[in-house]
């Protein structure tokens, strides 16, 4: 092992911990809190999270173990199985991004009549798309023999060796994958966040503008409080922005350079640097471990229920920690009130209350 391929596989190992401790926290929050499970969104995040943690518990570790020992991890049918999963993995775990792009884009543009537009069978549906659109794909892909190891990325995914009989064919097949779940899928979350973040911008606008009349009204206002509100319009726009920006930066950042490798491996004439291609595949699977904080872990529900459970787990509550130190000030208080009283009390036979 040379420098290049310490780094990788320590890489590797940090996604592997990373993805599987953040899906696995999501995975839990689904199924303690029932508000997030009676949620749409929820169906496709759990479909996103079973597919990141699959991958996570098969194909990062093959990769990991290829890198270490610079060689084939396992047998050529073992090997085939976990080509057949990171098809099938990656294609679905894309779609699966899609659709909640496009749930988040009708609740933003339609809000009073998501329930009806978007329901839990409409949801199952679009899951049940996924599921069969990844299937094709990885099914064709095995039963023709196109996957295998490949040494340019370290794991077992599309070989275009095992696939040197059908130049073609397989030239095709790999750009109607890569065209109908990457390129589909970017331009379905493109257009719906943006429009989102049209209507979100639309929103502010108006809110500024009362803000800015109101400020005109309040003539005696602090010219602190004035600059405050000034500085949460500006927050207001930018959190829009970042959050839209995060959605999709995160998508090309991770999958295009995967994506890009492919097709050029396809036409190139020329070899690929190993280490490139290794550092792709890194890429791509870091979206398995990015995608938690992305779609699930900020967000304020989810925050909530970690909190709840890190208490459950530390087996204390909030509410009771809060009553017994109040219990115990409201005692302190008592105590000091009746020594108070016994102090400034006559001394009479009569008992006290009397």
């Amino acid at each position: 092992m040379d420098a290049a391929d310490i780094v990788a596989s320590v890489l590797v190992l940090g996604i592997i911990v990373v993805s599987l401790l953040s899906n696995v926290v999501v995975l839990i929050c689904f199924l303690y809190n029932p508000e997030i499970r009676k949620q749409v969104p929820g169906l496709f995040i759990l479909n996103l999270t079973f597919c990141n943690l699959l991958l996570s518990v098969s194909n990062m570790p093959l990769t990991l173990v290829g890198l270490v020992t610079t060689g084939h991890p396992g047998g050529s049918s073992f090997c085939q199985i976990v080509g057949f999963l990171d098809t099938f993995l990656t294609t679905n775990s894309m779609l699966s991004m899609a659709a909640l792009s496009i749930d988040r884009w009708v609740a933003v543009v339609f809000p009073l009549s998501y329930h009806s537009r978007i329901r839990h069978r409409d949801a199952v549906i679009a899951l049940g798309y996924t599921w069969i659109h990844s299937l094709c794909f990885s099914t064709v892909a095995t039963c023709r023999s196109w996957v295998g190891y490949h040494q340019l990325y370290a794991s077992c995914t599309l070989c275009n060796v095992r696939a040197k009989g059908a130049g073609t064919q397989f030239m095709v097949f790999t750009v109607a994958l890569h065209s109908l779940t990457y390129l589909l899928t970017l331009i379905v979350l493109c257009v719906t966040y943006l429009k989102v973040l049209k209507v979100a911008r639309f929103h502010c606008k108006r809110i500024d503008v009362i803000t800015m009349q109101t400020l005109v009204l309040l003539v005696d206002i602090h010219p602190s409080v004035r600059q405050k509100c000034l500085d949460e319009q500006k927050r207001r726009r930018q959190r829009a922005t970042k959050k839209i920006s995060t959605f999709i930066g995160t998508f090309v950042v991770c999958f295009t350079p995967y994506v890009i490798t492919r097709i050029v491996e396809l036409f190139s004439p020329g070899p690929i640097s190993p280490h490139w291609g290794v550092l792709s595949k890194c890429l791509a699977y870091s979206k398995a471990a990015s995608d938690p904080f992305v779609y699930s872990l900020l967000r304020h529900q989810y925050r909530k229920t970690c909190s709840l459970l890190a208490n459950k787990v530390l087996k204390r509550s909030p509410l009771n920690s809060s009553s017994s130190h109040g219990t115990q000030n409201n005692a302190g208080r008592s105590d000091s009130n009746s020594n108070a009283t016994n102090s400034v009390q006559p001394a009479t036979d009569k008992p006290p209350g009397q």
